[in-house]
């Protein structure tokens, strides 16, 4: 089955308002030139969503959140709903990425409880998931994404609602990337594990996405993988010539 990859642009803490509106404005000319061969989606820093939405409505460059909180509402100073994210045009989310579970203390069940939210608002949940170099280097990095994956998607997910995307923690940022024999061997133990988890019927159009690294040079031999459903991009994303150079590497 040929799924539609899909190529998530995050670009974490960066980047002012005037920034956001120029790299937006500057990836929906190209869309406009070149219909691309995958889907398009941006997640810019949660002050930005506003003007970024007030661009991207309407067209083919979707809209996403960075993180929510696992409430529909409280006292949570500092955090965002999943209702506001979906208010402010958002249609997906980022939930689990490892700068959330390093940097946050974020659990495989704190992420499953964001996810259930998320859900419920109707937002995709894109569940970010990858082992340390030190678990790598052990030979645990199956076992390591197989009981991140189990703790950290809830039920009722399927290929309709859920994303997965496998960052190995030291590839992101770093300049290093799993090579693909790696990423080939990781993406089909994630299918392989998300058919049990999801169920096999539920599960034949999952895009797994692989973030890490992710450049225009190493991009075509990543996308070429069966099992590799698109691309979460960090650093590349805020070049639009890099982040539409990774797109049109998509088969």
């Amino acid at each position: 089955m040929s799924i539609r990859k899909l190529i998530v642009g995050n670009w974490k803490m960066n980047g002012r308002k005037a920034d956001a509106l120029a790299l937006v404005g500057d990836l929906l000319k190209r869309i406009g030139a070149t219909s691309p061969r995958c889907d398009l989606m941006v997640c810019p820093p949660a002050a930005h969503l506003d003007a970024v939405g007030g661009l991207t409505a309407g067209t083919m460059l979707a809209l996403g959140g960075q993180d929510c909180h696992q409430a529909a509402s409280g006292a949570h100073t500092g955090d965002i709903a999943a209702s506001m994210l979906w208010d402010l045009g958002c249609r997906a989310v980022i939930l689990g990425h490892s700068e959330r579970r390093t940097n946050h203390g974020e659990t495989d069940a704190l992420v499953r409880a964001k996810a259930v939210i998320a859900r419920t608002t109707g937002l995709l949940t894109i569940i970010a998931i990858g082992e340390t170099l030190a678990q790598r280097d052990a030979g645990h990095a199956l076992a390591v994404v197989a009981a991140q994956l189990r703790g950290s998607v809830p039920d009722g997910s399927d290929d309709g609602n859920t994303v997965i995307a496998y960052e190995p923690v030291w590839a992101i940022g770093t300049g290093r990337t799993a090579t693909v024999e790696q990423v080939a061997e990781v993406h089909a133990a994630i299918h392989a594990e998300a058919k049990i988890v999801m169920g096999a019927n539920k599960t034949a159009g999952l895009r797994v996405l692989y973030g890490g690294s992710v450049t225009p040079a190493n991009a075509q031999s990543l996308l070429a993988l069966d099992t590799v459903g698109g691309a979460l991009v960090g650093g590349a994303s805020l070049k639009p010539d890099q982040f539409w150079a990774i797109a049109e590497a998509c088969p």
